[in-house]
């Protein structure tokens, strides 16, 4: 199916508007994530919000009777000697629903620590009948590890289709799509610090997704690249590259556009449980769409004209014939 036939968009032209558009967010989103390091969240130093998965300590989700008040839940929790608890209403108003997270577990083996202190809290300066929804609680030396763990395996999944691509393409198309997908994570990472909501392993699997759709549709746009190669050695680099972008769009606007209404769908409706990484799938499917066509390609163009002017005019790489 082609919803478009006969396009000649001229994407290379607006390369200094799309350039323009990913400097902004891409800024925007590392200056809210140093402010928040440096003014530290919850008492870490953290470039964006962390759920209890990372940081540790005790989450308590609690419905009330009636519409519950912020501001007396915390005088209630602080009038109880607990500090720093971070307090925010947990999902539709007509719930009722607050999240109480207490920054560290005094006794990291038993749920009934944490519950039992809001309980007590909630009981002796709240005057609000209410019910423990759930509770959640990660030891801090835990919270540690699935950090680092969550990096490792979002750097790890890029190293690797680095090395797919060099053998697959050449060096230069891995290294395009690598920095497409860092530029995709940058942007969507950014957008939790700049909304303030908790990147959590829901989210950190939400990621490492787009990773992989990303690439895939980047993969998409330099393959029908390197076929246009073998057929027209004649046109100029520019001029094959807009036209293998037109190619694939018909097939980019139908997965991506389908995707994006599948996740949208759900971020709507999937409630605050999985707000996190249906909000990280909508964002990033929008990048990364962007960034195959923003991104990548016009990287090939600028290192080709590059080693021109170095005076290393060595075209890139057609695909092969195929045996008949």
């Amino acid at each position: 199916m082609e919803f478009f036939r006969g396009v000649n968009v001229n994407w290379l032209g607006w390369k200094w508007y799309f350039l323009s558009f990913s400097l902004i967010f891409s800024v925007a989103g590392i200056v809210k994530m140093s402010y928040n390091w440096v003014h530290t969240i919850d008492g870490m130093h953290t470039p964006v919000p962390l759920s209890v998965d990372f940081r540790g300590g005790t989450q308590v989700q609690v419905q009330f009777a009636n519409a519950p008040d912020i501001n007396q839940i915390r005088h209630a929790v602080d009038a109880s000697g607990i500090r720093d608890a971070r307090i925010q209403n947990f999902g539709e108003a007509v719930n009722r629903e607050v999240l109480i997270s207490l920054p560290r577990e005094q006794n990291e083996n038993s749920l009934d620590t944490g519950r039992t202190l809001i309980e007590t809290a909630l009981s002796n300066h709240y005057a609000n009948p209410f019910n423990i929804r759930n509770v959640q609680v990660v030891g801090a030396t835990v919270g540690k590890q699935l950090e680092r763990q969550a990096a490792l395996a979002t750097l790890y999944s890029m190293i690797g289709m680095l090395i797919y691509l060099w053998f697959r393409f050449q060096l230069i198309y891995g290294v395009a799509a690598v920095i497409a997908c860092f530029h995709d994570t940058l942007i969507t990472v950014g957008a939790f610090a700049l909304t303030g909501q908790e990147i959590s392993l829901t989210v950190i699997a939400a990621i490492l997704t787009l990773v992989g759709y990303s690439m895939n549709d980047t993969i998409v746009v330099f393959d029908r690249i390197r076929e246009n190669l073998r057929i027209s050695r004649r046109e100029s680099l520019p001029d094959l590259v807009n036209r293998s972008i037109n190619q694939t769009l018909s097939r980019t606007v139908l997965t991506s556009g389908l995707t994006f209404l599948t996740v949208l769908s759900l971020y709507i409706f999937g409630g605050e449980v999985l707000r996190g990484f249906s909000f990280a799938l909508v964002v990033g499917i929008l990048i990364g769409t962007y960034s195959s066509i923003a991104v990548a390609a016009p990287m090939l163009v600028a290192y080709q004209e590059w080693r021109s002017n170095k005076g290393r005019n060595v075209a890139l790489p057609a695909a092969k014939r195929s045996k008949s």
